[in-house]
């Protein structure tokens, strides 16, 4: 009987171990389709413009320079980065500070508004942002917020609070009721259970919806074009839009300022990926 036991756990042993070749051949179908891009976009920001002309697409690169980079940087590149990392900061900045206690008020309350406002609030993740940009656009004008980094923070929040309210609420739901009545026999109010107790379980679903806030209002386009004129309170996006008439023949100039706008929000999605994904799984940082 151990016998056939133990050849039974070999059996089951080389089953699992069995390689899956088409989770292999989908993975590497994505790295392809991912990593070609990436590459020509790193390939051509380094090569001087005559010597992209003369290679391929996926040709290695014969030559490399820093001058397009300082090309980017003369045309004004520099202030749109600015602009826009203003706008990004302050976008996930004030998602967090809102969403978080509106869904903590959400899972702990039993009130009949706080319900319906949470309804209110999934009813925002149906309503596209290009169907409201008339009405935005008469409020920024109305309240003298346009052409101005407000007139993008705003919007940007606000379509940007339901998922986050969402994905907060179903971290806070996670908390066991335990937690709370522990640290209420001991002493603890309501803002002591929010901030020194739902807060530190939340970080992962914080950074979840920190990443995403930061990643909708870095790659934004329709509101920084709709509420916004001069030169002067342009972003990176529209910067790119502007790029492509100005360097359309220079490809590798072109190249480098796309680079320089996707880096930092690949930065920062290297040092908080392990809370994104513990967030987007839903483990609620536990």
């Amino acid at each position: 009987m151990p016998v056939a036991s133990g050849r039974h756990r070999g059996r089951t042993g080389r089953r699992l171990r069995r390689p899956n070749w088409a989770a292999g051949a989908a993975a590497l179908v994505w790295l392809v389709f991912v990593g070609v891009p990436i590459y020509i976009m790193v390939k051509d920001s380094f090569q001087p413009n005559d010597a992209y002309l003369d290679g391929g697409p996926l040709s290695p690169p014969h030559s490399l320079t820093l001058g397009n980079f300082g090309e980017v940087f003369d045309s004004g590149y520099a202030r749109y980065l600015v602009n826009t990392a203003v706008v990004t900061v302050a976008s996930v900045a004030l998602t967090a500070l809102l969403a978080f206690p509106a869904a903590y008020a959400i899972v702990r309350s039993r009130s009949r508004i706080v319900s319906a406002t949470f309804r209110i609030f999934l009813a925002g993740l149906a309503v596209p942002a290009q169907a409201t940009i008339i009405p935005v656009y008469l409020m920024i004008t109305r309240m003298h917020l346009y052409d101005s980094p407000t007139a993008i923070i705003l919007p940007t929040v606000a379509f940007g609070l339901p998922l986050s309210v969402l994905v907060l609420s179903s971290a806070l739901r996670d908390v066991p009721r335990e937690l709370y009545e522990a640290m209420t026999i001991d002493g603890g109010g309501a803002l002591r259970l929010m901030w020194s107790l739902a807060l530190p379980l939340s970080r992962a679903s914080l950074t979840t919806i920190s990443v995403y806030s930061a990643l909708n209002a870095w790659n934004g386009f329709l509101f920084p074009l709709i509420l916004t004129q001069s030169p002067e309170q342009r972003v990176q996006t529209l910067g790119l839009w502007n790029f492509q008439n100005e360097f359309g023949s220079k490809v590798p100039d072109l190249m480098a300022a796309v680079m320089l706008s996707a880096l930092p929000i690949f930065v920062v999605y290297l040092f908080a990926r392990r809370w994104l994904i513990a967030g987007l799984a839903g483990v609620g940082g536990k």
